[in-house]
């Protein structure tokens, strides 16, 4: 059985829309992502003595996996039917198939699960070992129509705001604990225990694995760890109800993900779809996701280990793929340390997520992002922002709590730093959005504005339409932004280098601009009526008018 390469070679076509042509648009230059292939030879399950009762807990899979591996590799077959399984592990050499109609149950007994050394969040962690893993692996892949289920909500916390009052009752009966407040569930005391200490999960210096067991069941298991290698394929599966993270290739590369489906509840916990860390070489195509945090995360690494760590996520295609309920549908960061670069994402679809497009950071994490290059995205019913850069990640939540200021908070300048973040090199292009609070956020640092942003050919319908903070050579062009609230459509504070060319808005718009900040400069808008506004450029304290330029063809 042998997988296509999956290559670049066909690009040249895919930036259209909005009149746009493959000339207009930068080209991926990528090297070509290597992709498994294996024997013809095939090893069902059921020689192992499985039973598809959906009760009888079988270790068949790993036994088939590791006899496949060790005749030189091949095919595991998972028939149709109702597997009850404890974690496996992968081998070199498997394709790991689910035959459609399979279901494949993780068991719910937490003593079938160990704790181990890994990566979390961007830091080095003590974790239960992920449901499915592999580390230092080669020519592997899990393929098929079929379905895993993490049983998550054997491990994850629940906030009562989250349900509706029967199914909190129905939780609380079922077992667990809550806490004092009767307001979050846990699944056993160990669980609430560990949700009182601080970065509980870290490991600290001087401590070890068997440190950690009085909390082990705080220590939620991800549904999928790849950590360390090379030349992997995800296709057709579907992986639902995870404990946290779905899917997690880490420091791995050559990486196929084609037509998988993640599911998991919407008040699910960390349930990100896929999070690609510091891996190098990909392609994410034709995947559907519905998940309770972000939808497609590129990550590296936090802080000061994610910077000694060193390694990117770089050289990635993300195309044709849909994002329905999700912090994020296309997610860079936070935790980012190690930087990113050469991703290029199109054909995306995001409906109901909190955020659509959005690329954030903090001080401390240190890090580049560039060369990210996004085209084709459509998006409806977007909770927060439609477009957010935010480089004060943290101050605030994108979507502000039931009487809490969703005002920008004032920020004040720091020295720069190892720890400083940057985003630069950002180009999107062709993307529309039915409904969101606000149209595009820039928020970069006094210290480090964002740079060299490209904003080009949107429709975006919203309450608020830009918001415009710490930011230099920053371009908009042929972007429509119908907001609601035009008191202004367009907010720029602290920034330089503007252009504001080809700009529809709202007829009748109260103000159109408004710019403010003692480092306010050179903001240019061009081709813009901007007589369809009752007032054109409104200008703060400190700020020359001689700052805003407007010009026609």
């Amino acid at each position: 059985m042998k997988f296509p390469l999956a290559s670049t070679a066909a690009l040249g076509l895919l930036f259209t829309g909005f009149g746009a042509t493959a000339a207009d648009q930068p080209k991926p230059n990528l090297p070509t992502v290597k992709t498994p292939s294996f024997r013809t030879d095939t090893l069902s399950i059921l020689k192992f003595g499985a039973v598809s009762d959906g009760l009888t807990k079988t270790n068949a899979i790993q036994q088939a996996i590791d006899a496949s591996s060790k005749a030189g590799g091949g095919v595991v077959l998972v028939p149709r039917g109702h597997w009850l399984t404890a974690p496996i592990e992968m081998r070199s050499n498997v394709n790991l198939h689910l035959a459609a109609g399979a279901y494949v149950q993780f068991s719910s007994q937490r003593a079938d699960y160990h704790l181990i050394k890994t990566s979390w969040e961007g830091v080095e962690a003590v974790r239960n070992q992920a449901q499915i893993y592999g580390r230092d692996l080669e020519n592997f892949a899990i393929t098929g129509k079929g379905v895993f289920d993490g049983d998550g909500g054997t491990w994850r916390i629940v906030k009562k705001s989250k349900l509706t009052e029967t199914q909190w009752k129905r939780l609380v009966e079922s077992g667990g604990v809550t806490n004092e407040k009767k307001d979050t569930w846990y699944p056993s005391a160990q669980s609430l225990k560990g949700s009182t200490i601080p970065e509980a999960f870290y490991l600290k210096p001087g401590k070890d694995v068997k440190d950690y067991e009085e909390i082990k069941d705080f220590l939620r298991p991800d549904m999928l760890v790849l950590d360390h290698c090379k030349r992997l394929m995800l296709e057709g599966v579907t992986f639902q109800n995870s404990p946290a993270w779905s899917l997690h290739p880490l420091m791995s590369e050559d990486i196929t993900v084609r037509n998988v489906t993640v599911l998991n509840p919407e008040y699910g916990q960390n349930t990100d779809a896929i999070d690609l860390e510091s891996c190098k070489n990909g392609i994410v195509e034709g995947c559907t996701f519905d998940v309770g945090d972000d939808g497609i995360c590129i990550k590296s690494g936090r802080d000061e280990q994610g910077r000694k760590r060193g390694m990117p996520t770089e050289n990635f295609i993300i195309r044709d793929t849909k994002v329905y309920h999700a912090h994020g549908g296309f997610v860079i960061g936070s935790e980012m340390s190690g930087g990113a670069r050469n991703i290029y994402a199109y054909n995306l679809t995001f409906m109901g997520t909190d955020v659509g497009l959005r690329f954030k950071a903090a001080r401390g994490r240190g890090g580049v992002v560039e060369n990210i290059y996004i085209n084709n995205v459509n998006m409806k019913n977007i909770v927060a922002q439609a477009v957010i850069f935010d480089l004060y990640y943290m101050a605030k939540d994108p979507v502000a709590l039931v009487g809490e200021s969703s005002a920008p908070p004032v920020i004040k300048a720091e020295p720069l730093n190892e720890g400083t973040p940057q985003f630069r090199h950002i180009d999107i292009r062709n993307i529309t959005c039915d409904g969101a609070d606000v149209g595009i956020m820039m928020r970069g640092l006094p210290e480090m504005p964002l740079r060299d942003i490209t904003i080009e050919n949107a429709v975006l319908q919203s309450d608020k339409g830009l918001v415009c903070i710490e930011a230099e050579d920053i371009r908009l062009k042929n972007v429509t932004l119908l907001s609601k609230n035009t008191m202004p459509v367009m907010e720029v504070q602290n920034s330089k280098d503007i252009s504001l060319d080809g700009i529809k808005y709202t007829p009748g718009a109260t103000l159109l601009m408004r710019v403010t900040g003692d480092r306010a400069k050179n903001v240019k808008l061009a081709n813009t009526d901007t007589k369809a506004a009752k007032k054109d450029v409104e200008f703060g304290d400190k700020v020359s008018k001689k700052t805003v330029t407007i010009s026609q063809r």
